[in-house]
């Protein structure tokens, strides 16, 4: 490099700021009160929503798909075909919340009848926030909610045009607002779903995901169940399976139920899949924090105490070892923000001030940094002593 040429780039900064200053000498004393880059970014995120409920309807026998608009009429934002709305419910003197993934497309929010939709499974007796929604929940309601969450969507500088859909039960639910996205020609993918059911009478979303099959958007049914008659695919989404129906250099998106998750990491590995081209949603909060490796097993049927600070205030809970710190704070009627519920996006980063916790390993998103000063991510820590932690106020 030549020394006029070092010495010119070097005294670039004062000749800018100079320009700035003559900018600021000539600019209108009178303020500026439009900012496009400020719309888009409200158009965007534009933080907690009230949603009106204006449509619930079968989605199979064991499943609803719940509508929402609105309540103030306005647009809802943008969002892309994958993504999760976390939604709250009032129930008694708490707020529970829930991350659901859309199963309307991107397409159906926009314009004046625009709407949303979530598609919502039964539980077998240990989920009642989705026994709320399938029957309590009724048309005419309003809940909160923040929407367009989640890392889930295809993302062309990441992923293959080709994608391979490995999805169980509710799992289905973003992919078919991809596959809604896909017939409407506004996604430019080809997709080929592997969708594993126990039944071929309760598979979920079946009339509308069928509707979305044709050139770029190829389905297939897989069920588990032993039902006689049926001539499709059984049993699980095996490494054989997977095989058959993949071509190309694909990228695999996996949405589904946890055990599904550790089935398929086994069978993904044996097909030399490199992780590069492997996407797995945020499964939730585990049903069974016991089962995974580290969690004291004494712990097992425990309840500490849990003191909460917010500014100078103290509140002092009981909180189950096997329950995560947000489920001990809901259960008090204590607001602490969530989104993920999975320890992934660290909305509900919260310090721990003494005590000791276990943090959920599948799916821990803290920074480094969060580790070595003693921040956990509350949806996914789980109190193994009295512990006290602060949280803001809400």
């Amino acid at each position: 490099m030549k020394v006029k040429g070092f010495l010119k780039d070097v005294g670039g900064a004062s000749r800018v700021t100079k320009a700035r200053l003559a900018a600021f000498a000539g600019a209108s004393s009178r303020p500026e009160t439009v900012d496009p880059i400020a719309d888009v970014a409200r158009a965007w995120h534009p933080g907690r929503l009230e949603l009106k409920v204006t449509q619930i309807r079968p989605a199979s026998p064991t499943a609803k798909t719940v509508r929402f608009v609105r309540a103030d009429g306005q647009e809802l934002p943008y969002f892309y075909a994958g993504q999760y709305i976390a939604l709250e419910f009032p129930m008694g003197s708490a707020v529970i919340s829930r991350p659901y993934s859309l199963s309307s497309a991107p397409y159906q929010a926009r314009g004046a009848e625009g709407f949303a939709e979530i598609t919502v499974r039964r539980s077998r007796g240990d989920g009642f926030v989705a026994d709320y929604v399938n029957d309590t929940l009724k048309e005419g309601d309003t809940v909160f909610g923040t929407m367009g969450c989640g890392q889930f969507y295809y993302e062309p500088l990441r992923d293959s045009k080709n994608i391979v859909a490995l999805a169980g039960g509710t799992g289905i639910t973003p992919f078919v607002s991809m596959a809604k996205e896909i017939a409407h020609g506004t996604l430019d993918l080809d997709m080929t779903i592997l969708f594993g059911s126990v039944r071929s009478d309760d598979i979920i979303l079946k009339e509308e995901l069928e509707a979305c099959a044709g050139e770029h958007v190829h389905i297939v049914h897989v069920l588990s169940g032993d039902e006689e008659g049926w001539t499709g695919e059984r049993g699980f989404l095996t490494a054989d399976l997977i095989k058959k129906y993949s071509r190309g250099d694909a990228t695999y998106f996996i949405c589904g139920p946890q055990a599904m998750y550790t089935f398929l990491r086994g069978e993904l590995e044996k097909l030399d899949i490199p992780k590069r081209r492997i996407r797995f949603e945020v499964f939730g909060t585990p049903k069974d924090i016991t089962a995974f490796d580290g969690f004291p097993a004494e712990e097992k049927d425990a309840v500490h105490q849990l003191t909460v600070v917010r500014g100078i205030h103290e509140d002092v809970i009981p909180a189950r070892a096997c329950e995560s710190l947000v489920t001990a704070l809901e259960r008090a009627g204590i607001r602490i923000q969530t989104s993920c519920r999975s320890g992934e996006c660290g909305l509900c980063r919260t310090k721990v001030l003494s005590g000791h916790v276990f943090v959920c390993p599948e799916g821990d998103g803290r920074r480094a940094a969060d580790k070595d000063f003693g921040y956990v991510h509350a949806c996914s820590a789980y109190p193994v002593s009295d512990v006290k932690i602060k949280i803001p106020i809400l």
